[in-house]
Order: C-alpha cells, then sequence, then structure tokens
C-alpha cells in the first residue's frame, strides 16, 4: 500500500491528541507532553517520556496506546505492533487498538492479518464506522490480489479483467481529484486503511421516558358582563367590549418534538450510566438493526453482559443537537464514557422515529 504510511502516520498521531482528552486531569498533562514531543517530532524524548510513566502505572491503557502511536510515527513497526497487540490482550473490549493494529499489517501488506484485527474491532463495537471502513478497503485489496493472480493463470479469462479494472479505477488517485481517468487506468495506490478516531464502547439503548404533557388549548377569554344603566333620564350606555389579553401561545409542534427526542437521548443516557439494562434495551425501536451480523438476541445479551459487568459507569453528553423530520429524528453529541478504568470519547449519532408518543432508536453511530 505505497501511500498508506504517510496516510497512516498522521491519522494515528490524530487519534492520539484526541485520546489525551478523554482522561481526567490528574495525568492529562503527562499524556499531552508526550503527545507534544511526538508532534515536535523528538520520539526519543516521547518515549522515554512514555516509559517513565508506564514505570508507575504499567497497565495504563491511555499511555500505552499514545506509546504505540509514537512508536510507529518514528518507524518503529514492529514495536508499535507489540504495543497494540498487547493492548488487544489486555482490554480486549476497545476497539481502536485492533483497529490501528490493522493498519500496521496493512502497511506490511499482511492483509490477512489486517482483517482479523478489524472484525475484532467490529465485534468488540458493531457500530464502529472506522474499522468497517477499513475492512472494506482491506476486502478491495485482498480481491485485487486475488483478480491478478487469476489472470496470472488464466489470461484468456475475459470475466475477470474487468473486475480488477473496477477495483483500479475505484482506488485511482485522478478520481479522488474529479479527474477523468485513462482509459486504462494504472493502480498508483491500493486502498488505503484509515486510522482509528476514538469512540467510546458501544452505546447501549435509550430509554424512552413518558410523553410530555401537552399543554392545553388556548381557551378563548370571557367578556366580562355589561351592568344595565339606572338613570331614567339617561340612555342606555353602549356597551364597550374589553380587550382581552391573548394567552401564550403552545410551543409548536416540531419544537416540542425536538424536545421529547431530546429527553429520550437523555432517559437513554441516565439508563446507561444507572445500568438500568431492562429501561437501556426498552430505548430501541423494533426496527433497529444491530450492526454486523449480530442477531437482536444475541446484541441483547452482549450489551447485558458486558453493561452488567462493570461496577460504575459513567456517561456525559456534550452539545447535544436534535433535528426533527416528521417522525424521524437525528441526535448528534459528543459521549464521554467512562466505566472502571476505562474512559473514552467520541462523537456518535442516534437515528430515532416516533412510535406513538414515544421516540425509539433505530439506528446509532460513531463517528
Amino acid at each position: 500500500m505505497k501511500h498508506a504510511p504517510s496516510f497512516v502516520s498522521m491519522s494515528l498521531r490524530l487519534v492520539a491528541l484526541a485520546a489525551t482528552l478523554v482522561f481526567s486531569s490528574a495525568h492529562a498533562d503527562d499524556y499531552s507532553d508526550v503527545s507534544q514531543l511526538a508532534r515536535n517530532g523528538k520520539f526519543n524524548e516521547a518515549l522515554a517520556k512514555a516509559d517513565q510513566y508506564l514505570a508507575g502505572k504499567p497497565r495504563d491503557p491511555q499511555m500505552r496506546f499514545i506509546k504505540g502511536v509514537v512508536q510507529r510515527d518514528s518507524g518503529k513497526t514492529s514495536e508499535a505492533i507489540a504495543t497494540f497487540s498487547r493492548l488487544t490482550e489486555d482490554y480486549p473490549e476497545l476497539p481502536e487498538p485492533y483497529n490501528n493494529l490493522a493498519v500496521l499489517y496493512a502497511g506490511q501488506s499482511q492483509f490477512d492479518k489486517a482483517r482479523t484485527a478489524l472484525e475484532m474491532a467490529i465485534r468488540t463495537n458493531p457500530s464502529y464506522t472506522t474499522a468497517h471502513e477499513n475492512l472494506g478497503d482491506v476486502y478491495a485489496k485482498l480481491a485485487s490480489q486475488a483478480y491478478g493472480k487469476a489472470l496470472q493463470l488464466d489470461a484468456s479469462n475475459t470475466a475477470v479483467a474487468p473486475k480488477l479494472a473496477l477495483i483500479r479505477e475505484l482506488f485511482n488517485p485522478a478520481l479522488a481529484k474529479g479527474q477523468r481517468p485513462s482509459s486504462t487506468p494504472a493502480v498508483t495506490a491500493p486502498p488505503q486503511v484509515v486510522a482509528a478516531a476514538t469512540s467510546p464502547a458501544k452505546a447501549p439503548p435509550t430509554l424512552t421516558p413518558p410523553a410530555a404533557v401537552k399543554p392545553p388549548p388556548n381557551l378563548p377569554a370571557a367578556a366580562p358582563a355589561v351592568a344595565a344603566t339606572t338613570a331614567a333620564a339617561a340612555p342606555a350606555a353602549t356597551p364597550t367590549p374589553p380587550t382581552s389579553t391573548p394567552e401564550p401561545a403552545a410551543p409548536s409542534q416540531s419544537a416540542q418534538a425536538s424536545k421529547d427526542a431530546e429527553a429520550a437521548v437523555r432517559a437513554w443516557a441516565r439508563a446507561w450510566a444507572a445500568k438500568d439494562v431492562k429501561g437501556y434495551l426498552a430505548a430501541y425501536g423494533k426496527e433497529f438493526d444491530p450492526p454486523g451480523n449480530a442477531s437482536r438476541s444475541a446484541w441483547e445479551t452482549e450489551r447485558r453482559q458486558r453493561i452488567g459487568g462493570k461496577s460504575k459507569i459513567t456517561v456525559k453528553l456534550d452539545n447535544l443537537s436534535v433535528s426533527v423530520n416528521g417522525d424521524k429524528a437525528v441526535a448528534k453529541f459528543r459521549q464521554d464514557y467512562k466505566a472502571d478504568a476505562l474512559a473514552v470519547s467520541s462523537r456518535k449519532t442516534l437515528d430515532l422515529a416516533r412510535s406513538g408518543d414515544r421516540w425509539l432508536i433505530v439506528r446509532e453511530s460513531v463517528n
């Protein structure tokens, strides 16, 4: 993969920088110092500082992850592979080490190993978008190799050449710039594997709260009674209708729907943090299709085990925005997830659908 090394290196550095923001401020300076040294090209100093930190906290997953990134950026690929491999052994619930391990394998053209690592990342977090994209690129590269081998064995096979040309055209850099490829595009850059973006463990279903109470319709103001004039000589007074003060208008249906959907998302996070598995799973609609090939029952079993296995869970949502279109809604936010010694942060998107008076999750993805 000719262009993968530089691209991967850049992406992995971004992962490390994002990851340093996830953990408590007690160690944030240490993470930041190592990352800053690496950004400045001082790889030996960065590794020395990482090793000094890990001498006192050898199991710290964050610093070990950053160390693997620095090793990769400094050209120590074998050491980086060893670091990420040990991370997958000690923290098999984290998808990012699997993904970055796959990136390193792909850079060495070990695509079978890259595929296995990505499949593990997806099994750990089926909504991990980056791993799915990377797996598609790895499959494309494997297909390209297989088609090329088929043509070597049988150059007269007319069915293979168009398939190989299609894959070559798909990954032709000229197309990425909007240029028209030549009639026979050459393979100048095979599929590039995108490096990991920090993401939390797969979020459990959201608990949908009871429908919000709608305000009563505006009632017309009653006109006060008009007093009759009692003076005999005076003509009857003409009553003047009083001016009524209009009651405030009820919120629009769209605004109310946005509030209801937002309340459903926040209740989902509370149920997750409270380890309320029943409420958590109840937040997902019948239309929810678990990512990957897992059945709904298998997915629910996995979620029960993962949530129940944690002694404490914290879920914080920041910058939550909800857009509603009819009976559909999309919620986007940054999610900070902490469970025991783990802490991860990522951008998440929840697609919701209205079912009666409830908003239920039908799709979730990590961005």
